[in-house]
């Protein structure tokens, strides 16, 4: 399936299953609204379906997936299946892209190798402040990519980075991707089309602080280092 393809926002979803290791509801559906007739399978994350948690505000979970999307391709970072905030069966949601993950892709392996994708990622998830990078929210697809998924606990203002991707912890950042944090920076000065819709997804003060951690990246220009306040990986880690 190619990536991009699908209009996720139109289209009726209907529910064919749920991905039952998933702490909120996770529902598999097919999206109709090819000309054609054939359905697409997406995943869908209600709202209402969302458990709290005591460090993030009720409701947002779901939002919170939108917003990495848009700032992932606000960078030209492609590593976030298409995804976008919409109603559904269950109330209003986020509706992501299904991707076909190559099975022949050892996950651990993938985990510690220099994959360049993952480079990205380990920044990407840097700026959004992700709380919940496990070896299974990566998924290598046959063409090569490696997408990035579940991406609900981010955006908090305090630091909470937990991660597998600690390979290049205090290692300089690429030229490459600072170039693009820059110019993600210089666009979000000019304000670009997709500041707008951060503003609608999340907090100001988050919105606040995730201009602040683009800044001190910039400044650093290294990746950071685990923090002693907060345990560095996830459990479990896949």
């Amino acid at each position: 399936m190619s990536v991009g393809s699908i209009d996720l926002d139109s289209g009726e979803l209907e529910v064919v299953g749920q991905l039952v290791d998933a702490s909120n509801a996770s529902l598999l559906c097919r999206l109709h609204n090819n000309q054609n007739g054939t359905p697409r399978q997406v995943i869908y994350k209600p709202r209402a379906g969302e458990r709290p948690l005591w460090d993030f505000p009720e409701g947002t979970l779901s939002q919170r997936e939108v917003a990495a999307r848009v700032v992932a391709e606000s960078l030209g970072w492609h590593i976030v299946p298409p995804t976008v905030w919409r109603d559904g069966p269950f109330g209003p949601g986020m509706v992501q892209e299904w991707i076909d993950v190559d099975l022949s892709v050892d996950p651990v392996e993938l985990v510690q190798s220099d994959h360049e994708l993952l480079r990205r990622i380990a920044v990407f998830d840097a700026l959004i402040n992700n709380g919940d990078r496990k070896g299974g929210h990566l998924l290598p697809d046959a063409n090569g990519a490696v997408w990035g998924i579940d991406h609900g606990v981010t955006f908090a203002v305090s630091g909470k980075l937990r991660t597998v991707l600690w390979r290049w912890r205090g290692e300089p950042i690429p030229e490459d991707l600072l170039s693009d944090v820059e110019q993600w920076l210089r666009d979000w000065d000019a304000a670009a089309e997709w500041v707008g819709s951060l503003t609608t997804l999340l907090s100001a003060v988050e919105v606040a602080a995730l201009r602040a951690r683009a800044d001190e990246l910039l400044l650093s220009r290294t990746h950071p280092e685990p923090s002693p306040d907060w345990p560095p990986i996830p459990w479990p880690p896949f």
